[in-house]
């Protein structure tokens, strides 16, 4: 405790050199009543009169805001282990009073972790990402010099950094586990604002892409698309959206020019995943010119994803279906029957129906 309250009074130095700050942490003097208080509180082994001494203490300092927050915050600390729902009303008690601390945000967003509630854990984080965003936002004192200001601030970036990065892992990590695509893409949409230019952008990314095809909302994933390339122009999983496009054939000029550019980006690379992307990219294409009756270009970008996408069954296999398809629109009767068999033995969304297509291809030779 007395650590603690070291770096608050560290926090009050500071507080001196810029007070425009805008991530306020709690300040309580040294030496002072509430001090020497929570000194004695903070030495009480029973964790049930510690809580009944806080309880105590920020009634009998309701008028002094920083004490009263600093002892809902220990509070909310007290009944973690034992009462998530408590320590999380104790922490929004003591936000209410410092609403731009970086610090409460955190311990908000680990009870909201133990209580394994996503959605409060990307709320906290987007507001601990407005908190951050805020220091660079702030007006210059008049009595302060540009390149003062502009110290300062770095510094004040580089002390709130690992609160702002906390969060942003903290939020991705709750965005992907959520089961729920309605929710998931909720959660999405709070974040991709709140953290531009995130680590976690191209997973993010695949994630909103995912989601709007399991909800099957198609404008909206080419609105949510066409917004986040407008961002990253050289994103390879939103660019991969093209496989969506793929099936429209008033989009198949943007399925073609999207695929291209996966290609142009990743074929070179020697990074497994890149790899992988190119070959989706390439089964796209070819999906593309084969709904164009562009055969030819089809059969031969379809063979080129199939090749590449052997460590990966399913893109394979879907590879490997349009590609039998493409075929049997040749009349290439034995090479589209030996894709549709490659693509029939692998488990996957495209086994029943490459099943079907391969008798109708073996019926069609009698």
């Amino acid at each position: 405790m007395r650590l603690a309250r070291c770096v608050i009074q560290f926090a009050l130095i500071l507080s001196s050199l810029a007070v425009w700050s805008q991530n306020v942490k709690i300040v309580i003097p040294a030496g002072t009543p509430e001090d020497k208080e929570l000194t004695a509180i903070a030495a009480e082994p029973d964790a049930q009169k510690r809580i009944a001494m806080y309880d105590d203490f920020a009634k009998k300092y309701d008028s002094n805001k920083a004490a009263a927050a600093y002892a809902d915050w220990q509070m909310s600390q007290q009944y973690l282990a034992s009462d998530t729902a408590k320590a999380l009303e104790y922490g929004d008690k003591a936000l209410e009073l410092y609403p731009n601390d970086l610090d409460i945000i955190v311990s908000q967003i680990n009870i909201a972790q133990a209580m394994k509630d996503g959605g409060k854990v990307v709320d906290y984080a987007v507001r601990g990402a407005a908190i951050f965003d805020s220091i660079a936002t702030q007006p210059k004192p008049a009595d302060v010099s540009g390149a003062d200001w502009k110290t300062q601030v770095a510094e004040e970036q580089e002390s709130a950094r690992p609160g702002y990065d906390y969060g942003q892992t903290a939020a991705y990590n709750a965005i992907a586990s959520e089961q729920d695509p309605a929710k998931r893409m909720s959660e999405i949409e709070k974040f991709t604002p709140a953290f531009p230019k995130s680590t976690f952008d191209d997973q993010i990314s695949q994630m909103a892409l995912y989601s709007l095809q399991q909800l099957n909302q198609p404008q909206r994933l080419e609105a949510y698309g066409e917004e986040a390339l407008a961002a990253n122009p050289e994103s390879v999983p939103t660019l991969l959206m093209a496989n969506a496009y793929s099936e429209d054939p008033k989009q198949a000029g943007k399925a073609v020019a999207y695929a291209n550019k996966v290609i142009a980006l990743t074929e070179s690379s020697t990074d497994p995943k890149k790899k992988l992307a190119a070959g989706v990219a390439h089964s796209t294409l070819g999906y593309a010119y084969l709904k164009q009756d562009k055969l030819t270009s089809a059969v031969a970008e379809l063979k080129t994803a199939a090749g590449i996408l052997q460590s990966d069954p399913q893109a394979e296999q879907a590879a490997l279906f349009r590609l039998g398809y493409a075929y049997a629109k040749q009349n290439r009767r034995a090479d589209s029957m030996a894709a549709l068999q490659k693509a029939a033995a692998i488990d996957g969304p495209y086994q029943t129906p490459a099943k079907e297509m391969l008798a109708k291809v073996s019926k069609a030779g009698k």
